[in-house]
């Protein structure tokens, strides 16, 4: 059996060079998978990287979030996929604090959101309130909103995982709605930071024309997705697109009269 300590340290340099890439996330999610009986202790170092890391590493982790849970459902682990929505609302506040430090990374919670949705890790109604409790926070620090109130209520009766940083954090006020990290980025996390969003961008390009294939259960594709969306937006053909076939028929039959002499 492994040891307990060297598998959190381990897993907690992984989490703290996290990067744009896919590879980076994978190498994560499969070690967080292999070492499945520490899954409590895992979900913890996660939580601890958010509070201690600066804004870019919150947002590297907070896309980490749907390739651990695409992984844990793949191999049958749902341990990690339940502490994600326990924990859910206070990894939002993390990643994007209401205080207005973390105003960067509201998209970057809006759209791990809408992945998590997608992909059913999610209820939309969750998704819905918890969108409403991040309102405001790209522009500057707000207070805490009655929504954000409520969601706080509804899983109070959860057991959520207190770290140092954490307790430290909320016995210096945090309750209040106005928590202020003094988090600041030099040059250098400005430059990572354009350019990991540059990488995402171009990933997300590449399969922006990807549509999700169902697999029959033989082993083959059910349907044929993409050619199903093709046949569907394609218009009837009528009297005008043969007139219009004609047409070029008839341009082409010039050109090659004229490329003869």
């Amino acid at each position: 059996m492994a040891d307990p300590f060297e598998v959190r340290m381990r897993f907690t340099s992984q989490l703290q060079h996290l990067n744009a890439s896919t590879s980076s996330a994978h190498k994560a999610a499969n070690y967080a998978l292999r070492h499945s009986e520490f899954s409590d202790d895992l979900h913890s170092c996660i939580l601890e990287q958010l509070e201690r890391n600066n804004m870019n590493n919150r947002a590297n982790i907070m896309y980490f979030l749907p390739a651990l849970c695409d992984t844990a459902k793949a191999q049958g682990e749902i341990g990690y996929i339940r502490m994600m929505e326990r924990d859910i609302l206070r990894i939002i506040d993390l990643v994007a604090p209401d205080d207005g430090s973390g105003a960067a990374n509201v998209k970057v919670v809006r759209k791990v959101l809408g992945i998590l949705r997608e992909r059913t890790f999610l209820q939309p109604q969750t998704v819905v309130e918890l969108e409403e409790c991040i309102v405001g926070r790209d522009s500057g620090a707000v207070e805490a909103s009655p929504r954000r109130d409520l969601v706080a209520d509804a899983t109070a009766d959860t057991a959520v995982r207190n770290t140092p940083q954490s307790m430290a954090r909320e016995a210096g006020g945090m309750g209040s709605g106005m928590f202020n990290p003094g988090i600041r980025l030099d040059k250098r996390q400005i430059e990572q930071r354009i350019e990991e969003d540059r990488e995402r961008h171009k990933r997300a390009r590449e399969g922006i024309w990807a549509i999700a294939q169902q697999q029959h259960s033989m082993g083959g594709l059910a349907v044929d997705a993409e050619f199903e969306k093709l046949w569907e937006d394609g218009s009837v053909v009528d009297d005008d697109d043969y007139q219009m076939a004609r047409e070029e028929a008839e341009e082409r039959r010039k050109h090659l009269e004229f490329d003869d002499y």
